[in-house]
């Protein structure tokens, strides 16, 4: 579908296209509350709750006050809906602001002030310097002679540097006093969400021109929400206005993520309702029996000789209202509080601030932070990832000469000047001298091939050259790469001066040379090179100057070539972990520079494929370059990286490197941040080919050699390219996903994103818990596909933190990050979750046993009241601060992260450690009903005064819990725990001075009762007694390593020795496999498994290298038939 956008035409598209009035609302006052209560509505627990709720109304079946449900509901109903409310206003005032900017707009050949969200699109907008961009603009006008501006669009992708953006051909030389009556019509696609594309065509209508077609692309654009810079004044027309712009059709919320524990929560959920509905058949037999045959009996009894039809479903249904707190209604809304919580931790931590930049760390989303702590395999990006992104030129080869290799670089930085600008910020900048003078003198000495490669080095790019007041010349580039490159060609005498519309200027040993730029090649991922067309102002030659990946120019040399030398020089470039480009040129006749130029703008103008067709042209005129030399480019690793790798894998955490990189470039940055070791201690393995059968070969060989060193204490790697992936991803997925599980450490080269996110899924579909980190916009695919994204902020924008679920400002916080926050929050969450369990089974239970002593009739224990208090506050507020809880020192973690295992493992949430909160619950409830019935049951008192010492029995017992599973005391926990049994007794103190409450004096009497204390404490030491026996038997007999950890942080001693437990041995099978023929595992055998358990059961998936402790010992880490249970893709 296209979209016709005719210029300056105020009333043909008002009613074909939207206004420029943006709205991100989700909700309106009318559709708010019918809209959010059905959102709220569509979770299953959410419906159940309702279920039991409306059953309550049913005053024949419930037990008891309908209150006792509805209160807490309505509760968390309005929390949930008071903060949707609350976020979707606070959108609401964004968008009134936006809309109600004013802007100037031509109606009528007239400028007029108006508001933004009045623009529609043909209109032409008007923008003056650092004004916002109100919609998607083509640009048609500039202050600046050549049509150039230049604009910020950090609030679009986060980068910081200013982009040029020139307007189109045919608008060129086109009148100030004339750009309000402009006439014509924009040919362009429907929105997208796009950013970095545009395919469209312009025809401005006579005078201005003759019909003729211009083709645009989005360096003609300014975009909504980027800044005008450095520009006086630029006007542009509209084609996309309000939502339909290209940052509007990009905003959305993204699918919430499901992490392992809600996961796990979800099942125990699912348990506890199947355990449910038993009980309730169960009694709800048990109560119909009893009543055919007891109840009968008794003269106090009085049954209808025939009751109604559904007489039967009565008692069943009594019991499910009684038993429906099993699962507890406040749950989520306590997670959700305390996952908002650790995340603002996050924001707030210090010691995660990048303080070079100054910028925090920062959680965007506020659901999984516990998955932190059970990362298993990280897959980073290289460039800006693990190194700064600071290129710096420091060696060439120039016609077969290498230029820096022994007596140095081939520029050398050794001054560095501070200076202050404005007294507001400090900036550092570098100026080089040369240092080398086998190239000083060819340079001097105007060496036609040094010259030739220099004059590539300056033009063959997209920079911009800016001269200041002083005559200072700096550069604008979009790359890194690129502006190494200019400023290295201008140290070496080869100074990009100037440009002028389509005009360079150089300046080379006091002479100026002039060339007319024809045509831009633009870089692809595909293509993999960036190509000019020049004609050399001084002699009319057209020549080709092209840059790129070695496998992109070296194969398109011209035939006869000797480029033997330069594959060399990129090969022992590429060992010393330098980045390389092959510059090379092709002088072009008239002629065939003119065929192919009609060609080039046929492909240009296309509306569909164009990208495509581009890439067809342009390899019509890539081929028989003559190669002029190879640069190496030097991007340094971030400070702390190899200490940050060297620790998270001590943890059991398994690295991928996925990189744009070639492969001796990846391999010597992997080397030397710890990511792999060097021989004999490692070995790397390679996988390569270009056709399925060396694939098939290579990847046989390698799983082989696998299976063989698996029993080894050897640190395997194994190493692919783009190409070679693409095949086994492809024909061999069981067979590639073997070897992924088998070897920890995987450097992936020359890969596309499309590809980086197939990896992620690949081990995702393992049952691996992902996080993906990067810092540029070719990562963001593979940051969403993850189970954890985590973006840098970057000298590549802000692309990828935004994208991420966490941005961080250096790789060096991801350590903090995950062994950390990750841990800290993986242990509250697994206390908070079966805590809430635990407090909701014991009254459920004590409600059960009621019943065989009440005619197995469903009647309830305690009040409504009581029950909503229990809930919703009693036992809400002293868990709350177990956000604060540390079971051992940041310190300690940071220092021995192998107890991360702990985590990974699920050690702290799963079917075993619920089933001990469940028997936990059951003996208390137990305890509790028993000592309560024999001290005041049998006509001793009253029924009120039973369900109070009963209730008063339960939170004396969970304060005490609370408190034992605490291991570090602040003042905020303490009044939490123990101000909340004061406020427990003076909450019902208040009650019982009410005659209306139904509790008028109970608890006055019985706090007056010596035996009422007594009962507490008998409760307390029956309940607490066995528990803190069995701990202190676990803690002294059978610690385990965070308990010896824990032990030593009190004594304020070092830890000397934890001793050794052994594996239980795994057999390993003998069976063989023929090539590339893996069977999916039945059995979920872990791949390492360090010794972490108190149970023989317990095991882990993975482990790292070199532990400090002695008991993290390894077993063999694979069987033949390989250890994981994966889906089958």
């Amino acid at each position: 579908m296209k979209r016709y956008v005719y210029i300056n035409d105020n009333e043909s598209s008002h009613e074909l296209y939207c206004d420029n009035r943006i709205s991100n609302r989700k909700y309106t006052v009318l559709n708010f509350l019918p809209k959010n209560l059905w959102e709220q509505f569509s979770r299953f627990m959410n419906q159940y709750f309702l279920l039991i709720a409306c059953l309550q109304l049913w005053s024949l079946i419930t037990p008891v006050n309908p209150a006792s449900t509805w209160g807490p509901l309505i509760f968390i109903f309005a929390v949930s809906a008071s903060k949707e409310a609350w976020d979707d206003y606070n959108r609401y005032l964004s968008d009134k602001k936006a809309n109600e900017k004013l802007v100037w707009v031509v109606r009528q050949g007239i400028r007029k002030h108006i508001q933004a969200q009045d623009i529609h699109v043909g209109n032409i907008v008007w923008l003056r310097e650092n004004d916002e961009v109100p919609c998607d603009l083509v640009l048609i006008g500039t202050s600046d002679p050549q049509g150039l501006c230049y604009v910020e669009t950090a609030a679009l992708d986060g980068e910081t540097d200013l982009k040029t953006r020139v307007i189109p051909s045919a608008c060129m030389g086109i009148d100030f006093e004339l750009l309000h009556k402009i006439k014509g019509v924009i040919e362009c696609p429907n929105p997208d969400k796009d950013i970095t594309r545009f395919d469209a065509n312009l025809r401005l209508f006579p005078p201005f021109i003759d019909n003729d077609v211009c083709p645009l692309t989005i360096k003609n654009t300014i975009l909504q929400s980027c800044y005008l810079r450095n520009t006086e004044w630029a006007c542009g027309v509209a084609v996309y206005t309000g939502n339909e712009t290209k940052l509007g059709m990009s905003r959305g919320i993204p699918e919430p993520k499901l992490t392992a524990m809600d996961a796990m929560i979800d099942k125990l959920t699912g348990a506890i309702f199947v355990f449910q509905i038993v009980v309730v058949m169960v009694l709800g037999i048990a109560g119909n029996v009893w009543k055919d045959t007891e109840a009968r009996k008794q003269w106090y009894v009085q049954y209808p000789i025939e009751g109604p039809w559904y007489e039967l479903l009565v008692i069943p249904l009594r019991f499910e209202l009684l038993c429906s707190i099993m699962i507890p209604i406040s749950i989520k809304v306590s997670l959700d509080l305390v996952k908002s919580l650790y995340a603002k931790f996050i924001d707030w931590d210090a010691e995660m601030i990048d303080y070079e930049t100054g910028i925090p760390s920062h959680a965007t989303n506020t659901a999984i932070s516990e998955d932190l702590g059970q990362v298993e395999y990280i897959m980073t990006d290289k460039t800006g990832t693990l190194t700064e992104n600071r290129m710096i030129f420091r060696r060439c080869c120039i016609s077969g000469v290498f230029y820096g290799n022994e007596s140095g670089d081939a520029l050398k930085a050794i001054l560095h000047i501070y200076f202050a600008e404005a007294h507001k910020f400090w900036k550092e900048k570098c100026f080089t001298i040369l240092s080398n003078t086998k190239l000083l003198n060819a340079v001097a000495g105007s060496s036609p091939d040094v010259v030739q490669f220099l004059t590539v080095m300056a033009i063959c790019n997209t920079v911009v050259p800016i001269k200041s007041k002083t005559g200072a010349i700096s550069y604008k580039a979009q790359s890194q790469d690129e502006d190494a490159l200019v400023n290295a060609a201008a140290q070496l005498h080869m100074v990009y001066a100037n440009k002028n519309a389509n005009i360079l200027e150089i300046r080379f040993n006091g002479s100026v040379i002039k060339f007319e730029v024809l045509e831009i090649l633009e870089f692809t991922s595909d293509r993999k090179r960036m190509s000019v067309v020049v004609k050399d102002c001084q002699n009319g030659k057209i020549v080709l100057l092209s840059k790129g990946a070695d496998e992109a120019i070296l194969p398109y040399a011209y035939v006869g070539q000797q480029t033997r030398t330069f594959i060399e020089a990129v090969e022992q470039y590429a060992q010393l972990g330098l980045r390389t480009l092959c510059l090379a040129c092709r002088e072009l006749r008239e002629d065939e520079y003119q065929e192919w130029s009609l060609l080039f703008k046929e492909a240009s103008s296309t509306l569909v494929d164009r990208e495509w067709r581009i890439a067809e042209v342009c390899q019509r005129l890539e081929h028989d370059f003559e190669v002029l030399g190879v640069t190496a480019i030097e991007d340094r690793l971030q400070d702390g990286v190899p200490e940050t790798i060297e620790t998270l894998r001590k943890a059991g955490i398994n690295f991928w490197m996925l990189t744009g990189d070639k492969q001796n470039t990846a391999i010597q940055i992997a080397l030397s941040c710890n990511f792999i070791s060097p021989e004999p201690k490692g070995q790397l393995l390679l996988i390569d080919g270009k056709t399925e059968d060396e694939v098939c070969r290579s990847l046989e060989r390698v799983l082989l050699t696998m299976r063989i060193t698996s029993s080894e204490p050897k640190d395997v790697a194994f190493v692919v390219d783009g190409w070679a992936l693409e095949i086994a991803l492809k024909h061999y997925r069981k067979a590639f996903t073997e070897l992924a599980i088998l070897s920890r450490t995987a450097i992936c080269c020359r890969v596309t994103p499309s590809q980086k996110a197939q990896l992620v899924e690949l081990l995702k579909s393992c049952d691996y818990r992902t996080l993906a980190i990067g810092d540029g916009g070719n990562d963001v695919r593979m940051i969403q596909q993850a189970d954890i994204g985590v973006g840098i902020s970057g000298r590549e924008g802000l692309q990828a933190a935004r994208a991420a679920d966490y941005s961080i400002g250096k790789f060096r916080f991801l350590k903090r990050l995950i062994l950390v926050h990750g841990r800290y929050s993986y242990n509250r969450t697994a206390f908070l979750s079966q805590y809430s369990f635990y407090k909701s089974l014991v009254i459920c239970f004590i409600q059960i046993f009621f019943s065989f002593i009440s005619g197995v009739s469903g009647t309830s224990l305690f009040n409504s009241v009581s029950l909503m208090a229990y809930n919703v506050f009693y036992t809400s507020v002293p868990v709350l601060v177990s956000v604060l809880d540390k079971d051992l020192s940041e310190g300690t973690v940071m220092q021995h992260p192998q107890i991360l295992f702990y985590c990974q493992a699920g050690r702290l949430l799963n079917p075993s450690t619920f089933a001990g909160w469940f028997g936990r619950s059951l003996f208390h409830a137990i305890v509790v009903f028993v000592i309560t019935i024999h001290a005041y049951a049998y006509e001793k008192s009253e029924m009120e005064e039973l369900s109070m010492v009963a209730l008063s029995g339960c939170i004396w017992l969970q304060a005490f819990v609370v408190a034992l599973e605490t291991n570090s005391f602040t003042i905020l926990q303490h009044l939490a725990i123990w101000g909340n049994l004061v406020a427990f007794y003076v909450i019902n103190w208040i009650f019982s001075a009410i005659p209306a409450s139904g509790m008028y004096t109970i608890m006055f009497r019985l706090c007056r009762q010596p035996s009422y204390w007594i009962t507490m404490s008998l409760i307390v030491a029956a309940g607490m007694g066995p528990v803190l026996a069995l701990k202190y038997f676990r803690y002294t007999y059978r610690p385990r390593k965070i308990n010896t950890l824990q032990q030593a942080e009190r004594m304020g001693g070092p830890i000397l020795t934890l001793g050794n437990i052994e594996p239980h041995p795994r057999p390993m099978e003998k069976e063989v496999v023929s090539p590339l023929q893996i069977s999916q595992p039945k059995n979920r055998n872990p791949v390492y498994e360090p010794l972490l358990s108190d149970s023989p059961n317990s095991s882990r998936r993975s482990l790292g290298s070199g532990t400090p402790f002695d008991f993290f010992q390894s077993q063999s880490r694979l069987s033949s038939s390989y250890s994981r249970n994966c889906k089958d893709n």
